[in-house]
């Protein structure tokens, strides 16, 4: 510990107990504790308490203060249990009996401090930091502490409950740990003390008749055997197996969901996953839980690495078994292969789906989901029912929308239940893009895209219903077979274009922001995929698609406005942009548009468009777009004059990307050309050193960087760091027009750097030469200046000298008051 700390904690320690001093907030504490957790482990804990007497003697009066916050209170079981980590600073402790009286009835158990939850979570947590020893586990068991943590797995605060629970479990494992070279086949009567009661506890619980009591005794072995892979496991397991056997015994099985966790924990444990009974066990859970109970431990079952077939086999049917029910509800005839054709429980899982609504919609978005997350993982079953899954999905979405002629009863029901169900609806278009990855047949694929072009035209889908079949129709858009020997769209798909676009014409005059936004990201991605589709701009072009983008550059809507940059910022890359009203003016509509960006990111009232203007110029520098490329200076000067001022951070970080952008091309090294410029510049060979540097100093992209290098965001400072840095590097040759012996006058600039280093930003900088500018930027620390800033903005702040001196200028006790009375 440092001195100055050493000399401020005897004071810390004696506000700490009384309980008239304000000492700190529950922030501070934290912190502290943290501090001292840090000193434990660099060190030894008795050490520390002989050194500073002051930590035992807070200990000794905390039980024994009246009206203390119940924060110190916490802090203070906290910290002992810190302390007695270590074996022998436990034994310490123990010599004066501060642990009794801390975690013992002498302690708070007994008061009424205990009646607030961050008291016992403290006491918890204390226990929970003190339990790495053999020690510590006789004193658990020899003063009555695992009665009452027994006691504080059923208590009303959640988190003690949970924490409660969690130290039963570190409990046991660390007696399973067991002596070194212990056999795991030993009695239970040679288990420690301590286990004995743990495991007797679970047992009681597992045989009793209330719930909450069998999911505390699930938990705590779902803990325990999800981090133990000792032989010991083995053990327990072996004990306790029938009696978790005996829960599905019950009808309902009590606490499904914590032994479905059980299960699946055992099954990932290597020391027990090899036990044969195990999987028996998980095949006859599947069997005896509810649709809705069995479906999380199908999937956890599909996701293990190795397990019997014939179990994956049963679980993938339990989650096929609800849109089975659901295509075979709207199916004449039978659907397409690979869906249980008569499910092992379809009573079951038709009762679960015609229930309730709220049960019914529960189960179809459960298995859409679980589905959809087993689809791209390597324990994926093979084969896939990619047709029969096309199907049921696409029948879901039309029993969602009333489309679909019943072909039962059960489908009469779901008719009525699914009548424009949201949940599901979001559900099934997310799976149905999922879907997009695979292949179909011919017929499916056209009844995908009529279904998702009736929720695209439907006046009754919602705004985030919109939103998932966009984003559906993009992916199956985008995985749409190419005809061979073709690089352009295939016939269904520029059908299905043509249908497309109107309806899109009429989502961006739609009166909700947010279907007008959906529409303009759909533009924006479907042009980034496919603008060099000749069949697509032939589309695109001939709708009023590109001009009713541009139109909602003035949308009310600031979301509506950043997503129309980028839209029409895409189309105008790529030559797609809105075709003028007469030839005369042609080439007119660009230009305004660029005059429009412009004025968008001096003028706009929100961040939002401005930061999706400056993404726009920075990619349209990059690709070398045309307009830009006519004055490429100006353009850069007028662009980054704007940023600098912006208020917004991301816009100026935004400005450094676009510097960083025309650095390079100026300096030789241009980006990748676009190839839809309309009229692409030829490449000019990379101009001298000196030039490059004019250019530089004539957009005053140098102000620029030097002034975001004070600036009051860390990030922003950052960038223009590296920026500089590869800048000075690259500029390195660079010795002036007189060679090395000139030495230009940079006194002026730096004592402008001077004062925007104060915050003072106001002044500019003026004309610069490349002289100047280089010299200043070789005097710079820059790598210091990246390292100070790559720390923390709190690092000072954060010190423990700090932290000790806040909490006693908050006590009232100052500097100059200060006394060390040990």
């Amino acid at each position: 510990m440092d001195p100055e700390c050493s000399q401020l904690l005897p004071a810390l320690c004696a506000a700490l107990a009384d309980p008239r001093q304000p000492v700190a907030d529950d922030t501070c504490l934290e912190k502290l504790l943290d501090w001292f957790k840090t000193v434990t482990e660099a060190g030894s804990s008795r050490l520390l308490l002989e050194d500073s007497p002051c930590l035992v003697e807070l200990l000794f009066q905390v039980p024994k203060a009246q009206g203390l916050s119940p924060g110190v209170l916490s802090f203070s079981l906290r910290l002992a249990g810190v302390l007695a980590a270590q074996e022998d600073c436990f034994q310490y402790l123990q010599q004066g009996q501060l642990l009794p009286g801390l975690f013992g009835e002498a302690g708070p158990l007994g008061g009424a401090a205990w009646t607030a939850p961050t008291v016992r979570s403290g006491w918890i947590q204390g226990l929970r930091a003190l339990a790495q020893h053999p020690s510590a586990l006789s004193f658990l068991d020899d003063f009555g502490a695992l009665d009452t943590i027994f006691s504080l797995q059923g208590d009303s605060s959640l988190f003690v409950a949970s924490a409660a629970g969690q130290l039963l479990a570190h409990i046991l494992d660390l007696c399973m740990q067991g002596p070194a070279g212990a056999l795991p086949g030993l009695q239970a009567h040679d288990w420690p003390a301590c286990a004995q009661r743990v495991v007797g506890h679970i047992e009681e619980s597992l045989c009793s008749t209330a719930a909450p009591r069998v999911t505390q005794a699930l938990n705590v072995l779902s803990t325990v055997f999800g981090h133990c892979y000792s032989p010991w496991a083995q053990v327990l397991w072996v004990r306790l197996s029938p009696l978790v056997a005996c829960l599905l015994e019950k009808d309902p099985v009590p606490a499904a969901h914590s032994l479905v966790d059980l299960l699946l924990s055992l099954a990932r444990s290597p020391a027990l996953s090899s036990e044969g009974g195990l999987w028996e066990m998980v095949a006859q859970t599947l069997g005896h839980l509810s649709p809705t109970q069995a479906g999380p431990l199908a999937l956890g079952v599909l996701k293990l690495q190795d397990c019997p077939q014939a179990l994956r086999t049963q679980a993938f049917d339990i989650l096929l078994q609800p849109l089975a029910c659901v295509l075979k509800a709207a199916a004449e005839a039978p659907g397409p292969p690979g869906l249980p054709a008569e499910p092992a429980d379809d009573s079951a899982v038709v009762d679960a789906l015609l229930s309730s609504r709220s049960a019914c919609v529960g189960l179809l978005c459960q298995t859409l989901a679980h589905l959809e997350l087993l689809l791209p993982m390597p324990q994926c079953p093979w084969p896939w029912p990619q047709g029969a899954l096309l199907g049921a999905v696409v029948t879901a979405l039309q029993f969602c929308r009333g489309s679909v002629v019943p072909a039962s009863d059960v489908g009469s029901r779901l008719c009525v239940i699914l009548a424009g169900c949201v949940r599901v609806q979001r559900a099934a278009l997310d799976f149905l893009g999922a879907l997009s990855q695979g292949t179909g047949p011919r017929e499916l694929v056209t009844q995908v895209f009529a279904v998702l072009l009736d929720y695209l035209t439907s006046p009754d889908s919602s705004p985030t219903v919109l939103r998932k079949a966009f984003q559906a129709t993009l992916r199956w858009l985008l995985s749409s077979p190419r005809p061979p020997g073709c690089c352009d769209l295939d016939p269904h798909t520029q059908h299905f274009l043509g249908e497309l676009l109107p309806v899109l014409q009429k989502r961006l005059c739609s009166p909700c922001w947010e279907v007008r936004d959906s529409g303009l990201e759909f533009l924006a991605q479907v042009t980034r995929a496919w603008a060099g589709q000749a069949g697509f701009r032939h589309a695109l072009l001939a709708s009023e698609v590109p001009e009713l983008a541009e139109q909602l550059l003035q949308d009310p809507e600031s979301y509506v406005r950043a997503s129309a940059v980028t839209a029409v910022g895409l189309l105008s890359s790529r030559g797609l942009h809105a075709a003028p009203s007469s030839p005369e003016h042609l080439g007119g509509l660009q230009k305004s548009l660029l005059l429009d960006l412009l004025h968008m990111l001096s003028a706009d009232s929100e961040g939002f468009p401005r930061r999706a203007v400056m993404q726009v110029f920075t990619e349209w520098l990059r690709d070398g777009h045309a307009e830009v490329a006519e004055d490429t200076e100006r353009f850069v000067a007028r662009v980054l004059q704007a940023a600098s001022q912006d208020l917004d951070w991301e816009v100026r970080a935004q400005g450094l990307e676009l510097a960083q952008v025309f650095l390079a091309q100026t300096l030789g090294q241009p980006g990748p050309h676009c190839p839809y410029a309309v009229a692409p510049p030829a490449a000019a060979p990379p101009s001298p050193l000196a030039q490059a540097l004019q250019v530089l100093c004539r957009v005053q992209l140098f102000e620029f960087a030097f002034r975001a290098l004070f600036d009051c965001d860390r990030a922003v400072a950052q960038k223009s760091c590296d920026l500089l840095l590869f800048l000075r590097d690259k500029a390195a040759p660079y010795d002036g027009p007189q060679g090395a012996g000139s030495s230009p006058d940079v006194a002026s600039v730096e004592a402008a750097l001077q004062r925007w280093r104060a915050g003072e930003q106001g002044q500019l900088l003026g004309p610069l030469e490349p002289e100047a500018a280089m010299a200043v930027l070789r005097a710079m620390d820059l790598e210091g200046l990246r390292g100070a800033l790559a720390e923390s903005s709190d690092h000072v702040e954060r010190s423990p000298q700090s932290l000790l001196q806040d909490m006693l200028a908050t006590a009232g006790i100052l500097g100059d008051n200060e006394a060390d009375c040990y």
